[in-house]
């Protein structure tokens, strides 16, 4: 989730503020606010680094949900190797319903 204070510094990089509860009508602004930075501009900020933290919500799900790289190698390996499918088998079954049930 997106911040007032990130919002600020997507606004001007150099902004050196602190905000209460984020807040973006409790800014203190500890440079006096130099490039005159109003709420309004906060806000609609704020909205377009929600909307963007939103359109990749399923990317960072998925990262998290997804089987293990030494899974894969595990499976891979006995595939290949060993001439055993079991593993890769369950493998790309638990892959394909991570990306069921996380969709784009």
């Amino acid at each position: 989730m997106a911040s007032v204070i990130e919002a600020v510094v997507a606004l001007s990089p150099t902004s050196r503020v602190s905000v209460n509860e984020d807040d973006a009508e409790q800014i203190n602004w500890q440079d006096g606010n130099p490039n005159n930075i109003t709420t309004e501009q906060i806000l609609t900020k704020l909205a377009e680094l929600q909307s963007a933290d939103n359109a990749t919500a399923y990317a960072r799900k998925r990262e998290e949900e997804y089987p293990s790289v030494k899974d894969f190698m595990e499976a891979y390996t006995e595939k290949e190797i060993g001439g055993d499918s079991a593993k890769w088998d369950a493998y790309i079954i638990k892959y394909n319903k991570v990306r069921t049930d996380n969709p784009k």
